[in-house]
């Protein structure tokens, strides 16, 4: 009997320790709330981690102006915390982080969230100390590789005794590897801590391929001082799920982000733009009212205010026009949807029901 009571204090105590240690809590009304989101909220900004050289999705110009892909899931966020959408950059601190820094900054706390084309797979997911909770992909992409055009290079297995100049910490290091490898090609790899230099040293002729993902390749061409002499091969080496990322254990954080970042995708396929929201408003379909948060009670379910979507679409628009404005065929890097399109036209966006 002795050993069964103390079986069970152990497990108490467990219980409580665990309690203790958890980042989420409820309130006085029973609304659950996040130390993440209570920190934002109190704080007045959202700190947002970004790459912030790369063109059409994280890009701080001369002026300090950001703009991107990237940048604008950041803006969504910010306006579906502080129910604002004029001047949202006003309640958002940009922080820009290199491949290998980025995660110990969300680990730490030196960020709130990720929003720079980060690939989501299993080990960042689960990687003990430092795992992530990966929001929903915001860019299906690829990894390719970039040479000169008068290179001749059309295959991986051009690049025998070629050097290959790569950003470390990445996984593009990784899958460059076992690519080779699975091909039996021969390379040397020059590593560089971040993007600048990786694309600086390629530009100065010290290796004959760059790679990363194929978006990242199309941008960074378009920086270069006569981008005609550059080619992207047809070839893809891998998957690369791009999205934002949270810390683990703060379930009601994560949420926040996840469900403005689904709200973008709905936002596209319910036909919202940034021009119709306010019609919207005044519309008889109940899913659309529940949506925009004229009925019931989504958004306050996420400690956000009750037309958290309102203000996300007025900041940005839905995902079709965050995607066309950034990346898509009028812009420099002239990208097609493709995989990046909505579900019902074809593509791998799709977002679970707002209900």
């Amino acid at each position: 009997m002795r050993k069964l009571s103390s079986l069970l204090l152990a497990a108490s105590v467990s219980v409580v320790a665990a309690a203790c240690t958890s980042t989420d809590s409820t309130s006085a009304d029973g609304t659950s709330t996040s130390g993440v989101l209570d920190t934002v909220k109190s704080r007045g900004q959202l700190i947002c981690g970004v790459e912030g050289t790369i063109p059409g999705f994280s890009f701080v110009d001369s002026n300090g102006e950001y703009s991107g892909l990237d940048v604008d899931v950041c803006r969504a966020i910010a306006a579906a915390i502080f129910g604002e959408s004029e001047n949202i950059d006003d309640r958002i601190e940009y922080r820009n982080l290199d491949s290998t820094e980025r995660f110990t900054a969300l680990a730490g706390g030196e960020v709130d969230v990720l929003s720079r084309n980060t690939t989501w797979t299993s080990s960042r997911d689960a990687g003990g100390g430092n795992a992530l909770e990966f929001a929903p992909t915001t860019f299906y992409d690829g990894q390719g590789m970039m040479a000169t055009a008068d290179s001749g290079f059309q295959e991986l297995t051009d690049f025998e005794g070629a050097s290959i100049c790569v950003e470390t910490g990445t996984t593009t290091e990784l899958n460059l590897a076992d690519r080779m490898r699975e091909l039996g090609v021969t390379y040397s790899e020059l590593k560089y801590q971040d993007s600048d230099a990786t694309y600086a040293a390629y530009a100065e002729g010290r290796c004959e391929g760059v790679t990363s993902d194929l978006s990242q390749l199309a941008a960074r061409r378009t920086t270069l001082p006569n981008p005609d002499d550059h080619v992207l091969l047809e070839t893809v080496m891998s998957k690369e799920p791009l999205g934002p990322a949270t810390i683990n254990g703060d379930s009601a954080w994560f949420d926040v982000v996840k469900w403005a970042t689904y709200g973008l995708i709905q936002a596209e396929e319910f036909g919202i733009t940034q021009d119709s929201v306010d019609e919207a408003l005044s519309g008889d379909n109940p899913e659309i009212l529940r949506f925009l948060g004229v009925e019931g009670d989504l958004g306050t379910q996420l400690g956000l205010p009750n037309d958290f979507m309102v203000h996300v679409i007025s900041a940005v628009g839905n995902y079709g026009e965050v995607f066309d404005r950034n990346v898509g065929t009028s812009t420099p890097l002239g990208l097609e949807r493709g995989l990046n399109d909505i579900w019902t036209n074809g593509g791998l966006l799709y977002s679970p029901p707002f209900r």
